[in-house]
């Protein structure tokens, strides 16, 4: 029987995450309003959840723009899940190395993954070894590569949910049985360990998602860039041509773009696949990080 101080206890629990869950959702709430807000009316009342005047200036404008965008998406989604789906591939089957107790060199490496999470070779030799050596600028390849190997924090969650959660007593039966290690890594480890590779997937994949780095860094080719990177060049054209001392036609121009709205409109739009997609991993993803990091 649940006592009062229990149901007291959840009561307030559940205020508590309420209130954190407004919070988190209030400020994108104001994006999306801001975003639909005219020009005028944004910068003479500010951002409001129910604007005084709607518009669809700002995303008219970047409908102008849709065969740039649309290249933009798609480079970007190709990206997303071939590195997503990569580099879950390599961080399990490095995590599950790790997590066998018998493995050789294994202090070895544990010791180079904790290693990269605090150092790193900076950013002049990787660019000179990604540019000069691997010869990857101005390829899908820039945006794909320097990404996959990068996240010893993802590796170490992995490991720990391998070595805490996939039944010894299993593992040990199949290789008496006669399993190898890829059989028993496919067919006994994977389906075991769904929650935490739906939760690694999914921050691999965010991290794809909004990385513009490696586009800055790496890419010149206006036809390579990603998303973000495509975004990020529209917000400097905007500031530039509103800070500008251009006359004529360009004036007329830079006067009809409604920047505060559109910078608004390029963030909903950045984020909006995320928001779509992330409801469908919610379940393991909270799951797989929780039993991952907790246990052991």
């Amino acid at each position: 029987m649940i006592s009062k101080y229990d149901k007291k206890f959840t009561a307030f629990s559940h205020l508590v995450l309420a209130v954190a869950s407004a919070c988190c959702l209030y400020p994108f709430l104001l994006l999306i309003s801001a975003s639909f807000t005219e020009e005028s009316t944004l910068i003479r009342n500010g951002y409001s959840l129910f604007p005084e005047q709607c518009s669809l200036e700002a995303y008219r404008y970047l409908y102008a723009q849709i065969d740039t965008l649309a290249r933009a998406y798609g480079i970007t989604v190709l990206v997303t899940a071939v590195g997503t789906i990569v580099g879950l591939f390599i961080t399990s089957m490095l995590a599950y190395a790790l997590s066998q107790p018998t493995l050789p060199g294994k202090n070895v490496l544990s010791f180079i993954t904790v290693f990269s999470m605090l150092f790193n070779g900076g950013l002049v030799s990787t660019y000179l070894w990604y540019t000069g050596t691997l010869h990857i600028k101005n390829t899908l390849w820039a945006l794909l590569i320097p990404s996959l190997v990068t996240n010893g924090f993802l590796i170490l969650i992995a490991t720990n949910y391998f070595r805490t959660n996939v039944p010894r007593e299993v593992v040990e039966a199949a290789r008496i049985d006669g399993a190898g290690e890829y059989k028993i890594f496919f067919s006994i480890v994977m389906p075991f360990s769904r929650p935490i590779l739906a939760a690694i997937g999914l921050m691999q994949g965010i991290g794809y998602w909004n990385d513009w780095r490696n586009g800055l860094y790496y890419i010149t080719d206006a036809k390579l860039f990603s998303i973000q990177n495509i975004l990020n060049r529209m917000i400097q054209e905007i500031s530039f041509l509103s800070t500008s001392d251009a006359g004529g036609y360009a004036a007329e121009y830079a006067a009809s773009i409604p920047t505060a709205g559109v910078r608004m409109a390029i963030a909903v739009v950045a984020a909006l696949p995320i928001l779509i997609v992330y409801p469908f991993f919610q379940k393991h993803f909270a799951k797989g990080l929780t039993v991952g990091s907790v246990k052991g």
